[in-house]
C-alpha cells in the first residue's frame, strides 16, 4: 500500500508548536515510507480564514524544510461537499433538528442534572412534517446531525493501540449549521476520501472525533484509513502547557527567538517517543530513523531550555558555508570561515555573531585593572604576520617576563583586548584583530592617562 498522508491546519492563526509537531512527525512518517504529503488548507471557516495564515503556514513549513507533493484548499471543494450531503440525508444519516443553542443547553443542563451524559436524545426524529413547517414559519432554521448506528466502533491506533467506543453513548454530531455550510467533521472525511489518505496523523483532542469519523467513512462506502493520536504537549513539570509555549508560533521561534529551524526540528520529532532527542543538522537522519510506533500515549514534556541547549549544539556543529549566505543577508558580508569558526563555540544563537563582530571590528570599552602589566604585555608583541601559534608565543614571553601564570596572566589580557572576561580563544581571536588593533586596544589606556 503506497502510504498517503496529509497535515490540515486551519489558516486562523499562526502556526504554533503544538501544529509544527504535528505538520513534523506526519511528514516524517511519509518520507519513511517514500509516501505522498498533502498539505490541505481546512478553511471552511470564512470569518477567521485569513490568507496572511496561509502564507504563514507555507513560510513556516518550507523553514523547517518540510515540503508537500500537493496542496489543495478545502474553499475550492464546496460543490462536493453539497453532492455528498445530499446522498447522506436521502440515505437518512443526515437529519435536520430545530432546537435552539438555548433549548439545548437546557437538555444538557437536565441530563447532567440526573447523572447522565448529555447525549442528544434525537427528538428531531420524531417531528411531524407539520412541526417541522411550524418551525420553519417562525423563521428556525434547521441544522443536521449525523445519525450514528448505536455499534461498537473499534480501531487499532498506530500510537494508543486499541481504542474501543459504544455508538450508543456518544451524541450524534451536527454535520450542517444552520446557515447550511458544513462543519469540519464533514468536509475532512470527505477529502480524506477523495485524495486516498492512508494514515491519518492528529492529536489526541480528535479521538471521539474519530469515532464518528470511521461512521461518516463508512456511511459514504469509503476505506476507513489508520489513525495516530499523538497526545498533547505538557510543561516541563507535566501540567498542561504554559500559555507562552502553547501559543508560540514557528513565526515566533524564527523571528523572535532566532532559532535554527533543525532545533525546532530536532526536539519536535522525538518528543515523545523512545528514541532519544539530540541535536540533528539535517532531515534525513530523522527520515531514515522514523517509527511511529516509537511514539508513547504519554503527554511528552516541551522544554524551552532543551530546545535551547539544542540551538547552541547544532550552531557549534554548522559549517560556514551552510551559513554565508545569511550572514550576509544579516550585514556580515566580509565575514569569512576564519572568524566563523573563531566565534563558532560561543554562539547560543546565530544572532550572537553580531556581537563578537563588534568586538573585532568596532571600538571597545577595554578594561584594565593593571596599566604596567597591560604596558610591558604590549612591549612584547611578536612582529606581524601573526597565526595560530602567536597566542602562545606572546604569552610565554609576557609569562617569563613578569613571573604571571594562569588566570593572573590571562584574564587581564583578554579584558584589555575585548573588554569582556569571557569570550573566543585567543588563539583564534588574536590574527582577527591584527597588530595594529592589539597595539591601540593596549595602549589606549596611556592616551586617557
Amino acid at each position: 500500500m503506497s502510504v498517503r498522508v496529509r497535515f490540515a491546519p486551519s489558516p486562523t492563526g499562526y502556526l504554533h508548536a503544538g501544529n509544527v509537531r504535528t505538520a513534523l512527525i506526519t511528514w516524517l512518517f511519509a518520507r519513511s515510507q517514500s509516501g505522498h504529503f498533502l498539505l490541505r488548507i481546512d478553511d471552511t471557516d470564512i470569518e477567521r480564514s485569513k490568507p496572511e495564515y496561509e502564507e504563514d503556514i507555507e513560510s513556516a513549513l518550507m523553514w523547517l524544510g518540510l515540503d508537500w507533493d500537493e496542496k489543495a484548499r478545502q474553499r475550492d471543494r464546496t460543490a462536493r461537499y453539497q453532492e455528498l450531503i445530499e446522498k447522506l440525508k436521502s440515505d437518512g444519516r443526515l437529519y435536520a433538528c430545530y432546537e435552539t443553542p438555548e433549548e439545548l443547553a437546557l437538555k444538557r443542563k437536565s441530563l447532567l442534572g440526573r447523572g447522565q451524559p448529555p447525549i442528544y436524545d434525537r427528538a428531531a426524529l420524531k417531528l411531524t412534517e407539520g412541526e417541522k413547517a411550524a418551525y420553519e414559519a417562525q423563521g428556525r432554521k434547521p441544522h443536521w446531525r449525523f445519525k450514528l448506528n448505536h455499534t461498537p466502533i473499534e480501531w487499532n491506533d498506530l500510537v494508543r493501540g486499541e481504542v474501543k467506543f459504544d455508538g450508543a453513548l456518544l451524541s450524534d454530531p451536527v454535520l450542517i449549521r444552520e446557515d447550511g455550510s458544513p462543519l469540519y467533521h464533514l468536509c475532512s472525511v470527505i477529502d480524506d476520501m477523495d485524495y486516498d489518505m492512508t494514515h491519518v496523523v492528529r492529536g489526541e483532542d480528535h479521538v471521539s472525533n474519530t469515532a464518528a469519523h470511521i461512521q461518516m467513512f463508512e456511511a459514504l462506502g469509503a476505506a476507513v484509513p489508520h489513525f495516530a493520536h499523538l497526545p498533547m504537549i505538557s510543561d516541563k513539570e507535566g501540567g498542561k502547557l504554559s500559555k507562552r509555549l502553547g501559543s508560540m508560533s514557528a513565526r515566533d521561534f524564527r523571528d523572535n527567538e532566532k532559532l535554527e529551524p533543525m532545533a525546532i526540528v530536532s526536539l519536535l520529532a522525538r518528543l515523545g517517543s523512545a528514541d532519544p532527542i539530540m541535536p540533528f543538522t539535517a532531515l534525513k537522519p530523522l527520515i531514515d530513523e522514523f517509527d511511529i510506533s516509537k511514539f508513547s500515549k504519554g503527554s511528552p514534556k516541551f522544554d524551552m531550555d532543551e530546545l535551547l541547549r539544542l540551538n547552541q549544539k547544532i550552531i557549534h556543529e554548522t559549517p560556514f558555508e551552510d551559513v554565508n549566505v545569511r550572514l550576509a543577508n544579516m550585514g556580515l558580508e566580509d565575514l569569512d570561515e576564519g572568524f566563523w569558526l573563531a566565534v563558532r563555540p560561543n554562539l547560543a544563537k546565530l544572532e550572537d555573531i553580531k556581537d563578537w563582530w563588534q568586538m573585532v571590528n568596532a571600538p571597545v570599552e577595554t578594561i584594565v585593572s593593571d596599566p604596567d602589566f597591560i604596558a610591558q604585555a604590549a612591549e612584547l608583541l611578536p612582529p606581524e604576520p601573526w597565526n595560530e601559534n602567536t597566542w602562545k608565543e606572546w604569552t610565554d614571553q609576557v609569562k617569563d617576563s613578569t613571573g604571571r601564570k594562569g588566570r593572573d596572566l590571562f584574564m587581564p589580557l583578554r579584558q584589555a583586548l575585548t573588554g569582556m572576561d569571557h569570550g573566543p580563544e585567543l588563539g583564534a581571536l588574536l590574527p582577527l584583530l591584527g597588530a595594529e588593533k592589539v597595539q591601540k586596544r593596549l595602549t589606549r589606556h596611556k592616551a586617557a592617562a
